[in-house]
């Protein structure tokens, strides 16, 4: 059996938000695999389905970028070492050059490499180093996408909240440039994205994007849950595909409750914009970052900190 050490209980834990003694036991149960603990978790109805299992806060801002008539749209997060940087007016400046960049590029190396739009004597590596020289700390893009309509009728738009710390980007389609303009449709756009903001167990626009080994993975878990043990197997499918059901409205965007109404799904808020700009609407797509997702932070004391300077010197 492998070891369990203190640091893998607390990632678990960081992932779960289970009780110490419940990681520690699932662990020990899956032979310290972390994937299948969480999964053990959720079958003993320890662990929630929707904590995110890999959100450790990191400095930095995710940001977004526009261009004029709704087009393009670009998401992107820039990392850098303090919330201090991070809310520097360089840094925050250089990041929303950097999702202005972004507009054209199709990977973090190739942004890297175009040359700076605010100095054409530089490369966007280079200026990125000679900020990092004046902030004194590292700065590293992370990660953007960008979206662009092309030929189809729509509009790209996004939603910052918690001051850069939450970003989604969206593209909502329709049937004309005419009906793209109107102003019910944009406001549907922006408040779409807010909600996908607000609802960070949503991963799909409908239940039909979801993939067939989602789905399967969380028919296994229900399966497997305790209570279900005693139960004659007709009677524990039909529990199951009940629970199935609501969970996988929880992942899906029209299936939530509008959070402006919550007597209406964004559903039927669709329907009704539909309505009033007589054409069809489309949720096409959506991403959403937050800050530091998946990134792990290195926890220091501030006497390690110090120790660890007075012996560089």
């Amino acid at each position: 059996m492998a070891e369990i050490s203190a640091k893998l209980v607390q990632e678990l834990r960081q992932k779960t938000g289970a009780g110490m003694m419940d990681c520690k036991k699932a662990l020990k149960e899956t032979d310290g695999n972390i994937d299948e603990a969480i999964d053990w978790l959720r079958k003993k109805g320890i662990a929630s389905a929707g904590k995110k299992s890999d959100r450790i806060a990191a400095e930095g801002l995710v940001d977004t970028y526009i261009q004029p008539g709704g087009q393009v749209g670009v998401l992107i997060e820039v990392n850098c070492q303090t919330d201090f940087v991070a809310r520097n007016e360089a840094f925050k400046s250089l990041v929303k050059s950097l999702a202005q960049q972004a507009a054209t590029a199709d990977s973090v190396e190739s942004l890297l490499a175009q040359t700076y739009m605010n100095d054409a004597s530089k490369t966007v590596d280079e200026f990125i180093k000679e900020t990092i020289a004046t902030l004194g700390e590292n700065i590293l893009v992370r990660r953007f996408v960008n979206f662009s309509l092309g030929n189809t009728a729509g509009v790209v738009d996004s939603y910052i909240h918690t001051g850069g710390r939450v970003g989604v980007l969206l593209e909502l389609n329709t049937q004309t440039d005419s009906a793209a303009g109107n102003d019910e449709f944009k406001g549907l756009a922006k408040n779409a994205a807010m909600q996908v903001a607000a609802c960070p167990n949503v991963e799909y626009v409908t239940i039909d994007q979801i993939p067939a080994e989602v789905v399967k993975k969380e028919k296994d878990i229900e399966m497997g849950k305790d209570d279900l043990g005693s139960k004659p197997e007709n009677i524990k499918e039909k529990i199951v595909q009940g629970r199935i059901d609501k969970r996988l409205k929880e992942m899906t965007l029209l299936d939530q409750p509008y959070i402006r109404d919550q007597s209406i799904s964004v559903e039927d808020l669709v329907k009704q914009v539909k309505s009033k700009v007589g054409e069809e609407i489309q949720v096409n797509r959506f991403v959403r970052y937050i800050l530091g997702e998946g990134i792990e932070k290195q926890e220091i004391s501030f006497a390690d900190e110090v120790a660890a300077q007075m012996g560089a010197k």
